[in-house]
């Protein structure tokens, strides 16, 4: 018995696998609107003319075969003995090769639009990724979501190819041979090859269905199997700490089981499908031949009526063989398609209203008015928060985990909205002005800096686009970094690794830093920027987080209070709410929440030592 399928919201969500709204979106790449696309226009107009040309020789191509089998039977009307065998074979093969050169022309033609919309699709889907909130990211799957891109941007060029030439013009041939048939022959010709080909198009449609949703299950699996190769191979380090390879490998390999499962089912299931398709071409060619071969014995056909049936038939039966596959990728590229277009349908969480101006900071004063906010409407992270960083200001945030801390700087630079309340720079409202604006307004360093897989030059040259060679190294210099990257081999072009594995922690955090400077914001955020860092590292680092401050407003979110004892101000937080704000000094002298973290910590640092 058949092992049900699991539907799954990627393949089985049956709007999105609609194939002719899926069409319907392709539409737009392959007819642009606009004059500077009259190009794409005049090149498919060009190719649709050039294939209907391909098709008309083709189906003409067999009477010539005909004329030429008739002429050295000493049969056939007397123009054609004249011309004779020799010239209407030549004939012939000319009009086989024309038949080709014009379907290869065709693809010449098309070749530019099919790119162009696959070039266009492919950014408007990285574009739109990039778009997207932080809370879509952080629930999906980075293995499967490439998987989604990848097949769904391929599936653009076959499907404006196949569906524009394959599927129509084999109607289109076959059309053209049923009315030859019907005129050179009689009526039951074209009866016994019309019952072939509608009963060999509804066998391979109805199998094909069947294995699609086999296919579906293998993509689920095979999209399954990377991500968990993907996950694991990012984790390589974990894996090692817990001795995990063996159970990585069986995670792994459970997956592949399954996918081996599906597509094994995919591979009987084409053995099936190629053997009815042939018994179903084969039964109608011997139908049509026994018929030929009776006329030709009662004289009312010729040899060459008897060969051309048989050429009409084998021309049928190749475009035929090529229809279940055919329908099969087009159906696939549908669903992938479909999968590609219900990601670019999903809306951004956080957007520019409409009319948005670019945020004109003057100072630089951060403002938290009655925030309010909560990844989970039922768990409240933010209550009511009131908080003021005057401009120029370095404002140190701190409090026990879950308090809220990091949430204030996602907050800030708009990664989400706000529930309740507002936050303000410089009297604005951050989400009345372009959010682009915005994230040139403010740095962040992080408490892990994550690099390109790329050089140590490009890493900070990201901090500003089109940055030149000497304000890379005047940024490195001021992260005291510029010593360390020339006394390597190859200097600013080392290579970082995957997520800048290659460099320790402190080397990665003097790159984030130096980056950070080189966009020279007015607002900056450190976010635990030293908590993962050892202590020695730690001190340099906070020196030349200092200097960077200067100048700046600067929000300190903070684990290790000793980094922040010098802040001009100091908020604790508790459960969302701020509890204490204060100097270091006058903080502890009040003896309250933020003295209690002070004991603590020294208690521990004692202790460690």
């Amino acid at each position: 018995m058949a092992r049900r399928l699991t539907k799954t919201s990627a393949n089985f969500d049956p709007d999105r696998a609609s194939g002719w709204r899926v069409v319907r979106k392709v539409g737009p790449y392959l007819w642009p609107p606009g004059s500077e696309f009259r190009w794409v226009r005049t090149r498919v107009v060009l190719a649709l003319a050039v294939l209907f040309v391909a098709k008309l020789i083709a189906a003409g191509t067999p009477i010539l075969y005909k004329w030429a089998v008739d002429s050295l039977a000493g049969e056939g009307d007397a123009a054609m003995l004249v011309v004779g065998a020799v010239g209407l074979t030549v004939a012939y093969g000319l009009a086989r090769l024309m038949n080709v050169g014009f379907q290869q022309l065709r693809d010449v033609i098309f070749a530019k639009v099919g790119q162009r919309a696959l070039r266009q699709l492919a950014l408007e889907t990285f574009t739109h990724i990039h778009r997207l909130s932080m809370r879509y990211h952080i629930t999906r799957k980075t293995g499967g979501l490439s998987r989604i891109i990848e097949r769904g941007v391929k599936g653009v060029e076959f499907l404006l190819r196949f569906l524009l030439f394959s599927i129509g013009p084999l109607m289109l041939e076959l059309l053209m041979i049923a009315v030859i048939l019907f005129f050179m022959f009689d009526v039951w010709y074209l009866v016994v090859v019309a019952g072939v080909i509608v009963l060999y198009t509804w066998f391979t449609f109805a199998v094909t269905e069947w294995r699609v949703k086999i296919r579906k299950e293998m993509n689920d699996q095979d999209t399954d199997a990377n991500q968990k190769a993907i996950d694991s191979l990012l984790n390589f380090e974990t894996v090692k700490y817990f001795g995990a390879e063996a159970r990585e490998a069986r995670r792994y390999d459970g997956a592949m089981e399954k996918y081996v499962d599906a597509a094994l089912r995919t591979s009987y299931s084409l053995a099936f499908l190629n053997f009815g398709q042939s018994f179903l071409i084969t039964g109608g060619l011997v139908i049509v031949m026994v018929m030929a071969a009776v006329g030709v014995q009662n004289g009312a056909l010729t040899v060459g009526d008897f060969v051309m049936v048989n050429a009409y038939m084998i021309q049928i039966t190749m475009p035929l063989n090529f229809l279940g596959t055919v329908y099969r990728e087009i159906r696939q590229a549908l669903i992938d398609m479909g999968d590609m277009f219900h990601l670019l349908e999903q809306p951004a969480e956080v957007q520019d209203k409409p009319g948005a101006k670019p945020i004109a900071v003057s100072g630089g004063a951060v403002t938290f008015r009655k925030v309010a906010f909560g990844y989970d409407p039922e768990r409240p992270i933010l209550k009511d928060l009131d908080l003021t960083v005057e401009a120029g200001q370095t404002v140190a945030i701190v409090g026990s985990s879950g308090s809220g801390k990091s949430t204030i700087g996602r907050l800030l630079f708009r990664f989400y909205d706000v529930t309740g309340g507002a936050i303000l720079i410089d009297g604005q409202d951050i989400r009345d002005v372009t959010q682009d604006s915005l994230h040139d307004q403010i740095g962040v360093v992080p408490q892990d800096t994550v690099l390109f897989n790329d050089s140590i030059f490009y890493n900070i040259a990201y901090g500003r686009d089109h940055a030149t060679r000497e304000e890379v190294e005047t940024a490195a210099k001021a992260a005291r970094i510029h010593d360390f990257v020339m006394g390597l081999p190859e200097g600013y072009d080392t290579q970082v690794g995957e997520r800048g594995l290659k460099l320790s922690g402190g080397e990665k955090q003097r790159v984030g830093i130096a980056r950070t400077l080189l966009k020279d914001p007015p607002i900056l955020i450190l976010d635990e920027a030293t908590s993962a860092l050892d202590t020695e590292t730690e001190r340099d680092i906070q020196t030349e987080l200092k200097a960077m401050g200067r100048g700046r407003t600067v929000i300190t979110i903070a684990h290790r209070l000793s980094t922040i004892a010098d802040a001009d101000r100091i908020v604790v937080l508790e459960s969302g709410e701020v509890v204490e704000t204060g100097t270091h000094g006058a903080l502890l002298t009040r003896d309250g929440r933020y003295a209690q973290l002070w004991q603590r910590q020294a208690a521990e640092e004692d202790e460690a030592a």
